[in-house]
């Protein structure tokens, strides 16, 4: 019963929040928080309308999630492959560890200049940037995810006649899959704020290009839809890696439960009849 209406709640918590912000907006509300400046949801309705009437949205729209699916799938690659030789391999450990310890802690979005000085192009530097941010998290969670494995599944392929290879897709990957999932679903999201911000300040087009140019010429209910279209499409591609995960990990127990059906009272079940006492047949034989 609660999972039916699951829905229904979510709808009307989204159009809770929507018109607690007409009214705020609608009657100027100053206090402490001033809204008298902000847009109306009608308003940024209207533009949202008038936006996706045209052209430009939608070359923004793809140039955006060209972008963030280019760097993104370059991360993921990356990240496994990087994240699981360092958790494997002394060597790699020793070679790559400091160099990615040191990288680590820097934010994507600061290596802007390194991105415009290196590549010929803005285009490739924001992939460059989106992939970067995307990375670390599923570097280090596929790291991590590596080295909790139990040993004793490793030693039973090798027992069987398994080698590294055998070890490596039979045991190690499937084993981490569920960490490197927790990976790229942060990675997605840190993908979007870099890219993002980078569009606004070396792109050409894309979404955060567009925000940043509407917030320059003060078209503030333009900057909304901009910030709308950069939450659709973060849930989308965040909701797309959570079901791809879950197709893919379909051979694990789910630990999600449903809320148990209340226990049925049972009616009491009709006493037997007593049996006749020895006394009261004798009286009845007399009789």
């Amino acid at each position: 019963m609660s999972g039916r209406w699951s829905p229904v709640r979510r709808v009307l918590s989204l159009a809770a929040v929507l018109g607690l912000w007409q009214a705020l907006t609608t009657y100027d509300v100053n206090l402490w928080l001033r809204f008298e400046q902000f847009p109306t949801v009608g308003e940024i309705g209207r533009a949202f309308a008038d936006r996706v009437a045209g052209d430009a949205y939608w070359q923004d729209l793809t140039d955006s999630l060209t972008r963030i699916v280019t760097g993104f799938a370059l991360a993921a690659v990356l990240g496994v492959t990087v994240g699981t030789a360092v958790a494997r391999s002394r060597i790699a450990a020793d070679l790559l560890g400091p160099v990615l310890e040191v990288l680590r802690p820097v934010p994507a979005i600061a290596l802007v200049p390194v991105a415009i000085l290196l590549f010929p192009s803005n285009e490739q530097g924001i992939v460059f940037i989106t992939c970067t941010a995307a990375f670390f998290p599923v570097m280090v969670s596929t790291r991590h995810a590596v080295r909790a494995l139990t040993p004793v599944w490793e030693e039973a392929v090798l027992t069987m006649g398994g080698g590294r290879r055998r070890v490596l897709w039979s045991v190690v990957l499937p084993g981490a899959l569920p960490g490197i999932l927790g990976g790229l679903s942060v990675g997605i999201g840190v993908s979007w704020i870099c890219v993002i911000s980078a569009e606004m300040i070396s792109g050409e087009y894309g979404v955060g290009y567009r925000t940043w140019q509407d917030y320059t010429v003060v078209d503030y209910p333009g900057v909304f839809v901009g910030m709308a279209t950069i939450g659709l499409l973060g849930w989308l591609t965040s909701t797309a890696v959570e079901l791809l995960g879950r197709r893919l990990t379909r051979w694990l127990p789910r630990t999600e439960s449903r809320p148990a059906a209340p226990a049925r009272r049972r009616r009491p079940a009709p006493a037997a009849p007593a049996a006749p006492s020895v006394r009261t047949a004798q009286e009845r034989v007399r009789s």
